[in-house]
């Protein structure tokens, strides 16, 4: 635990840039959302946010990305399981393929704090790539080659499923 609380506090001392903006895709604003509709799904468990919050929160400002965004994606991946292993072999809390982690320079998917920091890096990649959240995250979903191939979300109900279950 005292390993955890000291590379917390490594996280925050590094410098935090303004958020990137992007077209929304809950609304009409061009920045990234601090909260979430009202009929959007219950957020991420109380035991989650207790856990991963304070790990989530420096490395989503980091790279603008809202930290409730990154508690979701969590939530939907893994159930915030850092041993989560995918019957596709995608792996840890953000459920990362091995391929993607090995590019994102995450020599340990079981890792926490790499994982977290390989995840939110690649979903700020994705909206930047996508300029839209939702298709964002079909991508972090279903691979950005995919969104591109259907021009737009793709007609998998698996990823249909998963944005509903992170954005409502």
């Amino acid at each position: 635990m005292e390993e955890i609380q000291r590379r917390v506090e490594q996280i925050r001392g590094t410098t935090n840039p303004q958020p990137i903006t992007f077209q929304s895709a809950l609304d009409s604003a061009t920045v990234l959302p601090v909260g979430f509709p009202a009929d959007s799904p219950p957020p991420p468990s109380f035991q989650l946010r207790r856990d991963w919050e304070p790990l989530v929160g420096p490395i989503a400002q980091r790279y603008g990305v809202d930290t409730e965004l990154v508690l979701r994606v969590i939530q939907a991946e893994s159930g915030g399981n850092p041993n989560a292993v995918s019957p596709k072999g995608a792996i840890g809390l953000m459920q990362l393929m091995p391929e993607t982690a090995r590019s994102l320079g995450v020599s340990d998917p079981f890792d926490p704090i790499q994982n977290i920091e390989g995840g939110v890096r690649y979903l700020r990649h994705m909206i930047d790539q996508f300029g839209d959240v939702r298709l964002a995250l079909a991508a972090y979903n279903a691979g950005p080659g995919n969104v591109r191939r259907y021009g737009g979300i793709p007609p998998f109900p698996e990823t249909q499923r998963y944005i509903e279950r992170v954005l409502g």
